[in-house]
């Protein structure tokens, strides 16, 4: 299961590390595999998240993330992106862009870093969105019940989540976009990027999140229908196969998930930098971490991981909700990238651990209900 899985990450980590060093030596050796560590821990909440969607997917589907889909995360975001910000933000023709990129490597660590707030400012308001959808919709299992609940409630208004992400938008703009951080330690006001790019990152999650919620309901009815179906199957001593989204709705969910991988790995391109400047090794490092985060996604949707820890979906949300904080702060103030990483993971391992206890209840309990472990763990 496990080769099966990561075999390709296996092949793709190995032929990464030898062109690395190939490239530039040991010391490209190392700083791949620094950038593919540092793209592991920051993207790890993205492969739980995926894997919820995933999963709802046809095996085909599942292919297909994995083959185009990884074409697009590795040459798209990691190679294409930090490339195409040079060439928008710096109003240069990608060839020039490449160039500066290839031959320029300082100024083009500085127009990147100069194009940072308004990278933040879509990214953050896209992540931002996917969490307080999450948080605001009732779920039949709470974690931290105490903060769950009562928001759960107030979901039921209508458009709460986004008045709540223009309102961090426009905080956002007030308090960090005046004084935006650019390269060398230097200081611009970015208020106007910043409220553009936040808006642009709000109407693209309404208009992917909306088509693929638009079909992700069909498939919620279907799969009512499949319920009673089952039922039926069991009774009569049957097998029964669920249904898995195809089509349209697939397409739309696979957009779902490259947009999604595309907002998360923001965080990951412009701190690489931090790490090194060189486009090459920048590629080779975050290439590598984004294979790993496809197969660790397939594995969690086989292994059914989600359905076993039911937390971890939970855990990888507010790891969300703290990265999408994270990169509007970074408008203003330098954030460590080990710190972002730390606190997505760290989030995420409390989850797991929460979800095992819970698994231990239950199994203590010789099977009692999920309500009744739930109210007596406080949560």
């Amino acid at each position: 299961m496990i080769l099966k899985t990561f075999g390709w990450s296996f092949a793709v980590t190995a032929l990464g590390l030898v062109a690395a060093f190939l490239y530039g030596g040991w010391v490209a050796f190392g700083l791949v595999a620094i950038l593919s560590v540092l793209e592991i821990s920051l993207s790890f909440d993205n492969a739980v998240v995926n894997a919820g969607v995933l999963k709802k997917m046809s095996e085909f589907w599942q292919k297909i993330f994995l083959t185009i889909g990884i074409l697009i995360a590795v040459f798209g975001m990691r190679l294409v992106f930090p490339v195409a910000i040079v060439s928008i933000t710096a109003s240069l023709n990608p060839v020039k862009a490449i160039d500066l990129a290839l031959n320029d490597k300082e100024r083009y660590e500085e127009l990147v870093t100069n194009a940072h707030p308004s990278i933040a400012a879509f990214g953050g308001m896209f992540l931002l969105m996917i969490f307080l959808e999450f948080i605001f919709e009732e779920r039949e299992h709470t974690w931290l019940g105490f903060i769950e609940r009562p928001l759960s409630r107030l979901g039921n208004i209508d458009g709460i989540s986004v008045c709540l992400a223009l309102i961090a938008l426009l905080g956002s703009a007030l308090f960090f976009a005046g004084d935006a951080h650019q390269y060398g330690g230097h200081h611009a006001d970015k208020t106007s990027t910043v409220l553009l790019a936040g808006v642009a990152g709000l109407i693209t999650y309404l208009v992917v999140g909306g088509l693929s919620g638009h079909f992700e309901s069909k498939l919620e009815e279907e799969e009512e229908h499949e319920h009673e179906l089952e039922e039926e199957a069991a009774r009569a001593g049957k097998k029964f196969e669920p249904v898995k989204l195809v089509g349209k709705a697939a397409f739309f969910m696979f957009l779902y998930l490259e947009v999604l991988d595309a907002s998360f790995s923001f965080d990951g391109v412009i701190g690489a930098f931090a790490v090194s400047n060189d486009a090459i090794v920048i590629a080779l490092g975050l290439g590598i971490g984004a294979m790993y985060v496809r197969s660790l996604t397939v594995y969690l949707v086989r292994k059914g991981t989600l359905d076993d820890y039911v937390y971890l979906e939970h855990g990888a949300h507010y790891a969300i909700g703290a990265l999408a904080v994270l990169l509007l702060v970074t408008i203003r103030y330098e954030v460590p990238e080990i710190v972002t990483g730390l606190i997505g993971v760290a989030l995420i391992a409390w989850s797991f651990w929460s979800s095992v206890q819970r698994n231990k209840r239950l199994a203590a309990e010789g099977g009692g209900s999920d309500v009744k472990s739930e109210v007596s763990s406080g949560v």
